[in-house]
């Protein structure tokens, strides 16, 4: 078997049998290497030249993570969802509840879509807000699936869009790197205003898979028993102070322009911490604590960009991609509406073992690249072959953090299960646009 094929299988097999991503890599890797001729100190050496390259987004997310916790640490997060539930707490006693249903589900969408940029806090904000505004759910009868939905949709397109926060690490630091790291062999370049435009289209796929879930499938009424809510659960938000208000703005703005302007996460979080402590929102002493609260947070995640990167060095140096490629090329002919929708379909295959699509591209770009070059796709084609096939399968996976989010927040009361409620709805809605949206572009770019 091509050493390719297994080492990603066996990393997938061990990764959807819940052994740790990081481990599955390094397995993955160690037996692809092996099997591809490499001597275990060739395979070490490859990985470990690999893990290297992965440095950057580690650094970038642990920035990103630290400059949450300051963020956190000025009360904003905790004056929205305060705001929100008293806003909601009141609407809901009046009669046009379909209005008060769907204006939950906007503000939950957009503070989801600003957990990603604006307000750069991942899924941190869902324990916060989100069990809180159970009882005005139940009372409104409202289908938790649709808010389930709703949170994943703002959790995941933003990043493959837009990009500022996690989306300048998605779409800058990896999509765009190993793009242009798997194709300068080839003669292939990639610019950075390419990458949002090319993943357009798939996005406008999520778009269409949202407004069916919210308008259709989870439009319904559902009873659920009111339940009280341990304390630590439902805290009342506490009261922030003007000058934390106010120093965050202007942070947030400056991190967001100085990212647009370097396309550098690592640069816009570092200003956006130095003008919080300026502000007195921590002690610039207490610095070390506010990285090492970040990276706590960031940390997994980090570890297995890491490892990816290592991963797809021991793929490169058992030269069997290049075999996978000549042995595609014959199995697909010409055909190549097939390879499209087969490379979509092994990316979701990927991502659902693994959880991330942001440590999905390392691997899958490696062989995608040389694949789409020697099908004749475009370099925007490309792009949203590489781009989609990644975060095709982060929205319906079990071990993603765009359900596993949405189900700590919905699921405070046992009322919400993991796999039916917040799975199932968002792969249903999610991963089948994403197939159809992306394999079009990949056509017509």
């Amino acid at each position: 078997m091509n050493a390719v094929i297994l080492a990603v299988l066996v990393m997938v097999a061990l990764s959807l049998l819940r052994v740790s991503v990081v481990f599955a890599l390094v397995v993955g890797a160690l037996v692809g290497g092996l099997v591809g001729g490499l001597s275990l100190d060739d395979t070490l050496s490859a990985f470990n030249e690999g893990v290297g390259g992965g440095a950057q987004v580690a650094l970038a997310y642990a920035t990103l993570g630290a400059f949450a916790v300051a963020i956190s640490r000025s009360g904003l997060p905790d004056m929205l969802a305060n705001r929100l539930i008293t806003m909601l707490g009141k609407e809901a006693t009046v009669a046009h509840q379909a209005r008060v249903k769907m204006l939950l589900l906007v503000a939950v969408l957009m503070v989801a879509i600003s957990s990603q940029n604006a307000i750069p806090v991942h899924i941190a904000f869902i324990p916060v807000l989100i069990p809180p505004l159970l009882a005005v759910m139940n009372r409104l009868k409202l289908d938790r699936r649709a808010v389930a939905c709703a949170l994943t949709f703002g959790l995941t397109a933003p990043y493959m869009l837009l990009p500022v926060g996690f989306g300048a690490i998605f779409l800058n630091d990896i999509l765009l790197a190993n793009l242009n790291s798997a194709g300068e062999p080839l003669g292939l370049e990639i610019t950075r205003g390419m990458v949002p435009m090319a993943m357009a289209i798939p996005v406008g796929g999520m778009a269409i898979g949202l407004l069916v879930a919210l308008l259709f499938s989870y439009r319904g009424q559902r009873d659920y028993a009111h339940k009280a809510l341990a304390a630590n659960q439902a805290q009342t938000p506490a009261q922030p102070h003007t000058l934390g208000l106010v120093m965050s703005g202007i942070a947030i703005v400056a991190a967001l322009g100085l990212q647009l302007y370097t396309g550098s996460m690592i640069v816009g979080g570092l200003v956006g911490i130095g003008l919080l402590s300026l502000g007195g929102i921590f002690k610039w002493r207490e610095a070390d604590d506010l990285f090492t609260s970040g990276m706590r947070m960031m940390a997994l995640i980090g570890f297995i960009m890491i490892s990816a990167a290592g991963f797809a060095e021991v793929m490169k140096a058992t030269g069997d991609i290049e075999s996978l490629v000549e042995g595609a090329f014959a199995l697909f002919g010409d055909n190549r509406g097939l390879a499209a929708l087969v490379m979509l379909m092994v990316g979701l295959f990927i991502t659902l073992g693994i959880g991330s699509s942001f440590s999905t591209i390392p691997i899958i770009a490696a062989i995608f690249v040389p694949l789409s070059v020697q099908f004749g796709f475009s370099p925007m084609a490309t792009v949203v072959l590489v781009g989609t096939a990644a975060a095709l399968g982060d929205a319906g996976s079990p071990a993603s953090d765009s359900t596993l989010g949405p189900t700590s927040g919905l699921n405070v009361d046992g009322q919400h299960d993991h796999m039916w409620d917040s799975v199932v709805p968002t792969f249903l809605h999610y991963n089948i646009p994403l197939i159809a949206f992306g394999w079009l572009a990949a056509m017509s770019l």
